[in-house]
């Protein structure tokens, strides 16, 4: 994996996970109480002995920038490892990344400057376990100028990927972007192979290829929309079956694109069985693991006081800091340091770090964003045209989302 330069597409804006993008880019948002949702791609990289890794930022690049630094600074320069953040450097022009391929185009600098013979290129979005050195060996073995990544999934969601038709050695012959009549798999009339984001490249044809798109005004400067339909025919491009190393029945990948996919996502954690195992030794998701203290719970018997209380958690995850004094928990995810106060229930919820839930406070399925402070005797997620008017985001799910930038006095009681 040494002739190998790992490129992480992590700038978009990740408008449809409003408002939890309002301040953060999206593989910035955190993810299953600890994580950051690039913490799976990163791993991924790691895992697969992945060395030279560059992530390329554009919109709201703060928080990921600061992650990345605090959480993954584990590999040695002095070994010619690293993974570096690359904001935008305008040495081409003065525009932003117009596409996927514009992106790796205007860095093409700093890319031929590292010298790799392979060129792997990543979305930072998405949630799964791989290992990318299986699909560099097939690349390799197979003498391909481009391999893609690709996945079986339904039909009916085509609108959202790029759609690959492939022979019998699974060349590629055929691409979509985006159909909404798409080319099925032969005798399966109700899935589809669909691409992943992920390429692997021979670097030189790579430079080419961008060079050459780079001078056509007409182009979106796209992979999708313009580099693969435009080289199938001419060069060697085939498809990469997704390999899961979830080691579960059914391959594991999302995309959390939307509020409501992000909610149930995180929810899937909680399962008695999770169909996303993130306890696995051998396949280990990283992240950066601040010095805080264990969770802790505060109870006293009730047989003992009249003004007695219960801290438990049911089906949940609790992370370091977590102070749960009193309250209820039950099929949600805390991250680090927050607090449930007494007689407090939340159920179903997934509360970022810091969030402070006020005593006798009745939250269901919510999403509260980082440092949000819920006074007493609030109630969310119960009555939904309520939570509408006080300015919260209901997804078309019934999920009840709040910002960090939420002022206390937004919350008022059904009544007030």
């Amino acid at each position: 994996m040494k002739d190998v330069l790992t490129l992480i597409l992590a700038g978009g804006k990740g408008t449809r996970l409003e408002p939890l993008t309002r301040d953060r880019a999206k593989p910035a948002v955190p993810f299953g109480g600890l994580y950051r949702i690039i913490d799976f791609t990163l791993s991924n990289c790691i895992n697969s002995d992945l060395r030279r890794i560059l992530v390329l930022t554009q919109y709201k690049a703060r928080s990921l920038d600061r992650h990345i630094a605090m959480g993954w600074n584990c590999l040695s320069r002095e070994l010619n490892e690293y993974i570096e953040v690359l904001p935008p450097q305008q040495r081409i022009d003065e525009h932003w990344y117009k596409g996927t391929a514009d992106a790796i185009y205007q860095n093409i600098y700093t890319i031929e400057k590292a010298d790799p013979r392979y060129v792997m290129i990543l979305a930072g979005d998405h949630i799964y376990k791989m290992d990318y050195s299986d699909m560099i060996r097939a690349h390799i073995d197979q003498g391909a100028d481009l391999t893609v990544g690709c996945i079986t999934v339904a039909a009916k969601e085509s609108v959202h990927f790029g759609v690959l038709q492939v022979d019998g050695s699974d060349r590629v012959v055929g691409f979509q972007e985006k159909p909404k009549e798409p080319v099925t798999i032969p005798g399966d009339p109700e899935h589809i192979l669909a691409s992943m984001g992920i390429y692997v490249f021979t670097a030189r044809l790579m430079y080419e290829l961008l060079c050459q798109d780079a001078t056509k005004p007409d182009s979106d400067h796209d992979f999708g929309k313009n580099i693969i339909p435009g080289i199938i025919d001419n060069h060697k491009v085939f498809g990469f079956r997704f390999r899961d190393k979830n080691r579960k029945a059914t391959p594991y990948w999302r995309d959390v694109g939307t509020l409501d996919a992000y909610y149930q996502a995180n929810m899937d954690l909680v399962d008695v069985d999770p169909v996303l195992n993130l306890y696995d030794r051998d396949w280990p998701i990283r992240t950066n693991q601040p010095q805080l203290p264990p969770p802790k719970f505060v109870f006293r018997d009730e047989s003992v006081s009249e003004t007695s209380r219960r801290g438990e958690a049911h089906d949940s995850m609790v992370c370091q800091g977590c102070i749960i004094s009193g309250g209820h928990v039950r099929r949600s995810i805390l991250s680090p340091n927050v607090r449930v106060n007494s007689y407090a229930v939340v159920d179903s919820s997934i509360l970022l770090s810091g969030v402070v839930v006020g005593r006798h406070c009745r939250i269901r399925r919510a999403i509260i964003d980082k440092e949000v402070n819920i006074p007493p005797n609030t109630t969310i997620g119960y009555d939904l045209e309520h939570d509408r008017r006080r300015g919260f985001a209901v997804t078309e799910q019934g999920v009840v989302v709040i910002a960090k930038a939420e002022l206390p006095e937004t919350f008022v009681s059904p009544k007030g």
